[in-house]
């Protein structure tokens, strides 16, 4: 019976001291910065980027302008963690539903208003907004996009049941959301 106590307590001890080591999570990076993965090393141009202080235009069918501000244009941001968007807001523009697959997100309004699913509010100028993210590269996933215009298609009968619709609205908006060729 001794013998089986210390073969237990020998087990336990070994499961203490091994626990530690499979605890898993991300690993912090092992270097301040790391650049010319992507691109070569050439200086202070891999911690820089011009023009952001400028508005873009935004004559589309969402009436706004995405600028991405992330590892693939500033290659210093790379193991950091961290990008930014800017968002220019027309009239009544919105920036469609989507999400970030690898990312969190914050935003800050810098002038005007905008209302849930960032729609601007009414005709009160350009709003500007800016969000940040939780890595160097997050990805963006625009739901209508991905749902409607996705190939193979998706069956219109479980979209509409889904989103509690006729199944001929999604068929429509099938229509609508794949590419022209």
């Amino acid at each position: 019976m001794a013998m089986k106590s210390v073969s237990v307590l020998a087990i336990l001890s070994l499961l203490a001291l091994t626990l530690p080591l499979a605890i898993a999570s991300d690993p912090s990076p092992l270097q301040d910065f790391c650049v010319g993965i992507n691109t070569p090393a050439d200086g202070a141009d891999d911690f820089f980027m011009s023009g952001l202080q400028n508005p873009r235009p935004v004559a589309n069918a969402v009436g706004s302008n995405v600028t991405a501000v992330n590892v693939n244009n500033i290659p210093g941001l790379n193991t950091l963690g961290i990008s930014l968007v800017r968002i220019d807001y027309g009239v009544d523009g919105q920036n469609p539903p989507h999400t970030h697959p690898r990312a969190t997100e914050i935003l800050y309004v810098g002038v005007g208003t905008l209302f849930v699913g960032f729609v601007t509010s009414n005709g009160d100028g350009n709003p500007v907004a800016f969000a940040a993210l939780s890595s160097q590269n997050p990805g963006v996933v625009t739901i209508a996009n991905t749902l409607f215009g996705s190939k193979p298609l998706i069956n219109p009968n479980v979209l509409a049941r889904a989103f509690q619709l006729d199944p001929r609205v999604i068929v429509d908006l099938q229509t609508k959301f794949q590419p022209k060729t």
